[in-house]
């Protein structure tokens, strides 16, 4: 039997032993499970910040080395050899799907892409110019109503379902609100398309201007939705598994991880790229915007560059580099603003101050410039984040609720008024 490891923590002069948890990456922590009710004491980590939440056998990431895997599979081994609904079986079962799966899996994704005609009336009224990831959230948990059978009571039942119809549905509604947006009639999805190349016709083929598909565009979609697949746990992903341990549906919960992803200081790191770069553009000067960002007085920030993770390179921006340059030239693909983000990558690699401060440029500012070369419209980038990191959620959402069953309930100093000074 392998021997505990413990902690020991002198509190008040007593000593208080506290069990070590290692990894097996090698990752250790130690328990505090028990620390208030042995000492009175709570532990204090503003936001998280040096707090394991949970134990997870989902994603590895490893910030100072650069490492991502999913399941145990490096990143660079699943974009070069998997599509995107082949990894989103992987996080959600825990293995890479065998053909006849890989079948079965299809078929489900097939069967529960269409949306129930009676959800289509919503679209129709919200306001114009409603932000696309506020209706994706909300139509998102709509779907309890139209689906009610997701429950924790009916999860060994339908979860297979339910999670298959999620992963479907969602680019379909996604495409649908894009349409919408611009006053095109619906696209529907079809049974003989890829998952990215289905998306891809749903949101630009018209009847005045039938889309032709590009094998090219769908490699690079599904590598973007691969890079994205998950990432441990950050914010929208905690969210997920905060709100799952209520036992709420898993709709709803997925709607919540949505919500926390819409914030500019999660999901929307990718739009605020190409503001950046429009901004530079107009100015016509990488420079005094470099200096704007040195200035310490000045709020300027390197948007794309940097990560809170990563401390020496971001390993999804590696790969989405090598191939947004090559998907760049091989479409012939003239853009402005494609063209002042290579400007901006070539000075900021060259610059002492950023190399220094290991600022080089992480997966969100390639991925804007993908999108945009894909003619996705900015306001469109966060949802493609949520589209892609939906199976993450689902993979957490399944390991909670199968090892976890108590409902999260941190807890907090109070500083605020005693009942004497009140």
């Amino acid at each position: 039997m392998e021997k505990t490891e413990y902690i020991t923590l002198l509190v008040e002069g007593k000593e208080i032993r506290l069990p070590v948890v290692v990894g097996t990456e090698g990752e250790k922590a130690f328990d505090i499970s028990q620390l208030r009710k042995q000492t009175g004491y709570v532990a204090l980590d503003r936001s998280l910040m040096n707090t394991a939440v949970c134990c997870s056998a989902v994603t590895y990431v490893d910030g100072e080395r650069g490492i991502l895997r999913y399941r145990g599979i490096p990143i660079e081994n699943l974009v070069e050899t998997h599509s995107f609904m082949e990894v989103a079986y992987l996080l959600v079962h825990g293995t890479l799907p065998t053909p006849e799966e890989k079948r079965n899996f299809s078929n489900l994704l097939n069967v529960n892409s269409l949306l129930h005609e009676d959800m289509r009336h919503f679209f129709d009224h919200y306001p114009r110019g409603a932000h696309p990831m506020h209706i994706l959230s909300t139509m998102i948990n709509a779907l309890a109503v139209f689906y009610p059978n997701v429950d924790s009571l009916s999860l060994n039942e339908d979860i297979e379902i339910s999670t298959a119809r999620l992963i479907s549905m969602v680019r379909t509604m996604a495409a649908l609100a894009y349409k919408k947006s611009i006053g095109e009639p619906v696209v529907y999805p079809r049974n003989d398309l890829s998952y990215c190349a289905n998306f891809l016709n749903m949101m630009f083929d018209s009847p005045v201007a039938p889309y032709r598909i590009s094998e090219d565009a769908v490699r690079i979609l599904n590598i973007l939705l691969i890079l994205h697949a998950d990432h441990e746990q950050n914010c929208s992903t905690t969210t997920v598994r905060t709100i799952g341990s209520a036992q709420v549906n898993l709709y709803a919960t997925i709607s919540a991880g949505i919500s926390a992803l819409s914030g500019p200081l999660h999901g929307g790191a990718n739009q605020q790229v190409v503001q950046m770069l429009r901004e530079i553009e107009k100015d016509g000067d990488v420079t005094s915007y470099f200096n704007r960002v040195k200035d310490r007085n000045d709020p300027t920030r390197l948007m794309g560059f940097g990560h809170r993770v990563y401390k020496t390179f971001d390993p999804r921006a590696k790969i989405i580099k090598k191939e947004c340059h090559a998907f760049l030239e091989k479409m012939h693909i003239k853009d402005s603003l494609l063209e002042v983000a290579l400007a901006v990558e070539k000075a900021a690699l060259a610059d002492e101050y950023f190399i220094e401060r290991h600022l080089y440029p992480n997966v969100d500012f390639y991925s804007g410039i993908v999108y945009r070369a894909l003619g996705i419209p900015e306001n469109m980038f966060t949802v493609m984040f949520a589209l892609a990191r939906l199976p993450g959620w689902i993979a957490h959402w399944r390991e909670m609720i199968g090892t976890e069953t108590k409902i999260v309930r941190p807890r907090q100093i109070y500083v605020g008024k005693t009942w004497q000074n009140a």
